[in-house]
């Protein structure tokens, strides 16, 4: 039995048995889109990000790192993936046409890809998109014209997925409430003598057990100086006697993921830690206060600095005080539709949701990670998770 045979027989028996989304949504947002490509002056977009395909079609795989891609004109929606892929497609997607290709030669994706773009003269593409490859992208203009494909498309669909539907927000509580189940378990094992593995280890545990699907990112640990570093992870590092040790999880429910931070210390927190924490309190204060309708993420920006600033002579800060969350796979939880952060003029809309990431950091000594995902309101930003903003001391 070859693919083509395994999508036939699996659509007898399973066609859309797992679709995510209820079709009545999927058929807002394509409906939302088209009429975004229409004023843009575009007839067919070529998406290639997995968030975007599940976004719009329930398409949804681990395995995001071969070429997949959809492509929307007015009437259709055209999904090419892998033959290792025909099945997540024929589960999990509300498609006009699946387009396999051996998984092993590359050769089969342009030809059947350039016949579903070819009738299109203006084609948007999103240019910043990790899974738009060279290796096909070239071949396709060069047989179709590289005049016909504009760079302008991304922005399209960041601008629809960066607002959510009551049913995201549904989905990013159900998120936040598994993530503090996972952090409140690993914050139970933190103790001297314990390895930052381990850790990890309860706090997975927790979120899977309550019901957490495969992550976009693994729970992240550091203990001690190696919390002063930001993007290592947890690497059989045993936690010594007073050392802080930082959290930062995100459960996934059908993809959507609400972050959070926390920092225990396995004993006594040291005064410097304590107002590192205050720190963090302070900005997100500043932040939530900042993030309502009519104001600009560059207007949160600045007034996370101001409250950040008597610590930022001494402490790394990344300079993204928030960045929105949704549906998202692996490598990364970060839907990267907005950021807020300094020169970012987008004005907040009500029911933006946003990361806020605060964890400033004493380069070689420790980091003090405190942090929730928000949603704008007409009166500010609204955590959807329950973070309780203590420095924790584990005795």
């Amino acid at each position: 039995m070859d693919h083509h045979a395994y999508r036939r027989a699996l659509a007898e028996r399973l066609a859309g048995s797992e679709l995510p989304v209820p079709e009545a949504e999927l058929d807002g947002r394509c409906r939302r889109l088209r009429e975004a490509m229409a004023k843009a002056g575009l007839e067919a977009l070529l998406l290639t990000d997995p968030a975007d395909l599940y976004y719009l079609t329930g398409y949804h795989t681990f395995e995001v790192s071969v070429h997949a891609c959809l492509v929307v004109d007015a009437r259709r929606l055209v999904l090419q993936v892998p033959s290792i892929e025909t099945g997540p497609a024929v589960v999990t997607a509300r498609v006009d046409e699946v387009l396999g290709y051996r998984w092993e030669n590359l050769e089969e994706v342009i030809e059947p890809l350039a016949d579903a773009l070819a009738p299109h003269r203006t084609i948007g593409l999103d240019p910043m998109s990790a899974g738009l490859r060279h290796g096909v992208l070239a071949p396709l203009q060069a047989r179709l014209g590289a005049e016909r494909f504009r760079d302008d498309g991304g922005a399209l669909v960041d601008a629809l997925r960066l607002v959510k539907s009551p049913l995201e927000l549904d989905c990013l509580r159900e998120s936040a409430r598994i993530t503090g189940l996972g952090i409140r378990a690993a914050r139970e094992v933190i103790a001297p003598g314990v390895t930052d593995g381990a850790v990890a280890a309860e706090g997975a545990r927790a979120m899977l057990a309550a019901g957490s699907e495969f992550m976009s990112l693994q729970p992240i640990v550091t203990v001690g100086p190696r919390s002063g570093t930001i993007h290592v992870n947890h690497k059989r590092r045993v936690i010594g006697e007073d050392e802080p040790v930082f959290l930062e999880f995100g459960s996934s429910w059908e993809r959507y993921t609400a972050p959070m931070m926390s920092t225990a210390v396995a004993g006594r927190a040291s005064a410097e830690m304590h107002e590192l924490r205050d720190a963090c309190r302070a900005t997100f204060e500043a932040l939530c206060a900042a993030m309502r309708p009519g104001n600009t993420f560059d207007d949160a920006a600045r007034a996370g600095e101001a409250a950040l600033a008597p610590v930022a002579d001494r402490a790394f800060f990344s300079g993204v005080f928030g960045y929105s969350v949704g549906a998202q796979f692996p490598p990364s939880w970060v839907e990267g539709t907005g950021f807020i952060a300094r020169g970012q003029a987008r004005a907040f809309e009500t029911d933006m949701v946003f990361h806020l990431p605060l964890c400033p950091r004493l380069p070689g000594r420790f980091g003090i990670g405190i942090s929730d995902t928000v949603r704008v309101t007409p009166n500010g930003g609204e955590p959807l998770t329950d973070n309780d903003w203590q420095l924790h001391e584990r005795a």
